[in-house]
C-alpha cells in the first residue's frame, strides 16, 4: 500500500481506461444473469475496487466475467422459478448465495488454498469453458432474433392449463402453512381459486414459457418458433455489432472495438429513431444496500444453494488467479494467491450487498489496464471508480441502448472464451483408454463430459462429476505406471547378489519373494496370486521387503488374506529387512505378530539364512 500513490498519471489512465473498456460488458452481463443491467454496473464497481484495495495482484481489474455470470445465470433461474418468477421475492435469496460465495473465496484465501486452485485438472476447465461459450452462444441467439418467449402469446397460450394447476398448487401449500386446510371443508379453497384473474393465469404463463425456453437446451427448443417471430431490425442491430466488433480491430487495438460498437450501433438507433427494445431502465443516484438480504433471509431458501455458492467460489478464484498469472507474465512481477483470494471474496461480498453479479478477475481488462500504463493497485480502484461516475451521469443515456446490441456484444464474448487451445489439441492427445472397440483420450472424454453435461444440464454438478472422474483416471494411471515398475507380479524368481551362499539343498523347502515397489491398491490383484507361485514343496517363505517403501490400506488387506491362505496351507512366512512405514500399517491391525512373530522378522538376509539353517531341515 506505500507505493499505492507512485504511479498516479499511468494508474489513472490504466484505470479509466479499463473502466470505460468494462461498461458495455457490465452491462451485457447484467442483462444475460437475469438481475438487469444495473446488476452488471453494481458488480463491476465494487468488485474493481475493493478486489484491487485488497487483493494480491497489483495491476488486476476485476468484474462480471463470462463463466461467473454463466453460473449466475443458473443461478437466479433456479431460485426465481422457485419463487413463480417473482423477482422481488427471490432476490433476497439470490444475493444471499452470492454473499455466500463471497465468504467462501475470503476463507478459502484465509487458509490457504490459493496455491492449490492450480491443481484442477486441465480438460475439466477446458471442458468448462467451451461450454460457458456455447451457452452464452446458444442463449443469445433468441434475443438477438428479437424473440422474447414470454411475448409470444401463442407460445404462452399453451401453457396456460398448467399454470392454473400451479396456481391452484400454491394456494393449497400456503393453506397448508397457515393451518387452514381441512378436507371436510373447501370453503376458503374455493374462495381463493375464484380470485384467480385471467391476469394471474397470463403472468404465471409467461414464467412458465420463459422457464420452458431457459438454458441452452430450451434456446435450441425455441429456436423454430424465433425464426417464425423474427425482428429484422434487432437481427440487424445484433449482427451490426458483431461485424464492427471484429472489423474495428483489423484497424486498430488500441481503442476497444466492444465500446466502439455499442456507441456507433446504439447512436444509429437513437438518432433514427428506429423502434427497438431497450435494456432495462438503470437506476439512477448512489447504490443503496439491499437490506431485504437480512430481512428476507431464511435457511430454507438458502441451504439448496450452498454447494452452488461454494462452486462460485472456486469458479472465481479459477479464474482471478489465471488472470493473475497473466498479469505477473506481462509485469515480471508475482501476485500473491491467498491475499488475492481474500480480496475478490471481499469484493464479490460488498457487490452482493448493493445487488450486484458476482465476478472475478478479468483478463483482457487487465491487460488494458496494464498497457495503458497500470502499475498499482490504484488502477484497479480508479476503474471502479470510473464505472461509478459513468453510471450517475450517463444512466438514462445508457438505458436506451439497444438488447439486441448487448445480445452481439454477448455472442463474440461466447465466441472469444472458448478453449481452442484444447479444442485444437484433441487429434494429438494419445489415445490411452478403451471402450468396447473404440479408442479414445481418457482427457478427451473427460472433456467432452463436462462439455456435454455443462451445456444441457447443470454446470455445478459437471465440474464436480469431472472431477471425480479425472481424480479416478488419474489413480488409475499411477497406479498402473507404479505396478509397472513394481515386481509384486507372477514372474519367475530371480536371486539377488546376497542370495548365492544361501543352501541349495533348502531351495525346495524354502520359497523367497522378492518385493520391488509399493505395496498399494495398483499392484494388489498381483500380490494375492503370490500363492500360486510356491512350490508345493515350500514350507517356509521369505519375503524380501527392503524394496517395499511403502503399503496402502489395500495393500495391508492384500498382505493379510496372502497370510491367511498361507497358514491355511501350514506355510510358515519371514520377513527381512521389514521398512519402517509398512511395519507401523502391519501393526496397526495386528499381522504383527499374529500372523507373523516378532522373532521371525530379520534385520539383514544373512541374520534370516542363518535362522533358516537351524530350522529348516532337507526333507529329501
Amino acid at each position: 500500500m506505500k507505493n499505492l500513490f507512485s504511479n498516479i498519471k499511468g494508474d489513472a489512465f490504466g484505470g479509466i481506461t479499463a473502466g470505460i473498456v468494462a461498461l458495455p460488458l457490465a452491462l451485457a452481463f447484467g442483462v444475460s444473469s437475469g438481475l438487469g443491467p444495473s446488476a452488471g454496473l453494481y458488480g463491476a464497481i465494487f468488485i474493481s475496487f475493493f478486489a484491487a484495495l485488497f487483493g494480491g495482484t497489483n495491476t488486476q481489474i476485476s468484474g462480471p466475467t463470462a463463466p461467473m455470470t454463466a453460473v449466475s445465470m443458473v443461478v437466479i433461474a433456479g431460485i426465481l422459478a422457485a419463487n413463480d418468477g417473482n423477482i422481488t421475492q427471490a432476490l433476497p435469496a439470490i444475493l444471499t448465495v452470492f454473499l455466500l460465495a463471497g465468504i467462501f473465496q475470503i476463507v478459502l484465501g484465509l487458509i490457504g488454498l490459493g496455491k492449490y486452485i492450480r491443481y484442477i485438472p486441465y480438460p475439466v476447465v477446458s471442458g468448462f469453458m467451451t461450454a460457458i461459450g456455447v451457452i452464452i452462444l446458444l442463449t443469445q441467439i433468441l434475443p438477438s432474433l428479437g424473440y422474447y418467449p414470454k411475448e409470444d402469446l401463442e407460445f404462452v397460450n399453451k401453457f396456460k392449463a398448467e399454470a392454473e394447476e400451479v396456481i391452484l398448487e400454491n394456494i393449497l401449500k400456503e393453506e397448508v402453512g397457515e393451518g387452514i386446510l381441512v378436507l371436510e371443508n373447501f370453503k376458503e379453497t374455493i374462495t381463493r381459486a375464484e380470485k384467480i384473474t385471467p391476469e394471474n393465469i397470463l403472468k404465471e404463463s409467461q414464467t412458465l414459457a420463459s422457464k420452458e425456453a431457459s438454458g441452452a437446451l430450451g434456446a435450441i427448443i425455441a429456436f423454430p418458433r424465433a425464426i417464425q417471430n423474427i425482428r429484422w431490425l434487432e437481427l440487424f442491430l445484433a449482427l451490426g455489432t458483431i461485424l464492427i466488433i471484429y472489423g474495428f480491430k483489423r484497424i486498430t487495438i488500441k481503442i476497444p472495438s466492444t465500446l466502439v460498437a455499442l456507441i456507433i450501433v446504439s447512436g444509429i438507433a437513437v438518432v433514427f429513431k428506429l423502434d427497438y427494445r431497450t435494456i432495462q431502465e438503470i437506476p439512477g443516484g448512489i447504490p443503496q444496500i439491499k437490506w431485504e438480504i437480512f430481512s428476507g433471509f431464511s435457511f430454507k431458501n438458502t441451504t439448496p444453494y450452498i454447494f452452488t455458492a461454494l462452486t462460485l467460489a472456486l469458479l472465481g478464484a479459477i479464474d482471478s488467479l489465471l488472470t493473475s498469472v497473466v498479469a505477473d507474465n506481462m509485469t515480471k512481477t508475482k501476485h500473491s494467491p491467498n491475499k488475492e483470494l481474500v480480496g475478490q471474496g471481499i469484493g464479490n461480498s460488498i457487490a452482493a450487498l448493493f445487488g450486484g453479479i458476482p465476478g472475478a478477475g478479468a483478463t483482457i481488462r487487465t491487460v488494458v489496464n496494464i498497457n495503458a500504463g497500470g502499475k498499482t493497485k490504484l488502477s484497479g480502484m480508479i476503474a471502479g471508480i470510473m464505472l461509478l461516475v459513468i453510471m450517475l451521469g450517463l444512466g438514462p443515456i445508457a438505458s436506451k441502448i439497444p438488447a439486441a446490441v448487448l445480445a452481439g456484444i454477448l455472442i463474440t464474448v461466447g465466441i472469444g472464451v472458448m478453449d481452442y487451445k484444447g479444442l485444437k489439441a484433441i487429434p494429438s492427445l494419445p489415445k490411452d483408454m478403451k471402450i468396447g472397440p473404440l479408442k479414445l483420450s481418457s482427457e478427451v472424454l473427460i472433456m467432452i463430459i463436462v462439455l456435454v453435461l455443462s451445456t444441457f444440464w447443470n454446470l455445478v454438478y459437471a465440474v464436480g462429476i469431472g472431477l471425480v472422474i479425472a481424480s479416478l483416471m488419474f489413480m488409475k494411471k499411477i497406479g498402473d505406471l507404479t505396478a509397472e515398475g513394481s515386481n509384486i507380479r507372477m514372474l519367475k524368481e530371480e536371486a539377488w547378489p546376497d542370495e548365492d551362499k544361501f543352501p541349495e539343498k533348502l531351495k525346495e523347502e524354502v520359497f523367497i519373494k522378492h518385493i520391488k515397489g509399493p505395496l498399494f491398491f495398483g499392484s494388489t490383484s498381483d500380490f494375492q496370486q503370490l500363492y500360486l507361485q510356491i512350490p508345493n514343496t515350500a514350507k517356509t517363505v521369505i519375503m524380501r521387503l527392503e524394496k517395499m517403501q511403502y503399503m496402502d490400506q489395500s495393500g495391508l488387506y492384500a498382505m493379510e488374506d496372502m497370510l491367511q491362505d498361507l497358514k491355511k496351507k501350514n506355510v510358515e512366512v519371514v520377513f527381512v529387512n521389514l521398512l519402517r512405514q509398512p511395519r507401523y500399517m502391519m501393526e496397526r491391525i495386528d499381522i504383527i505378530p499374529d500372523f507373523i512373530p516378532k522373532n521371525h522378522i530379520f534385520n539383514s538376509f544373512d541374520e534370516c539364512t542363518n535362522w533358516i539353517k537351524l530350522q529348516i531341515k532337507d526333507t529329501k
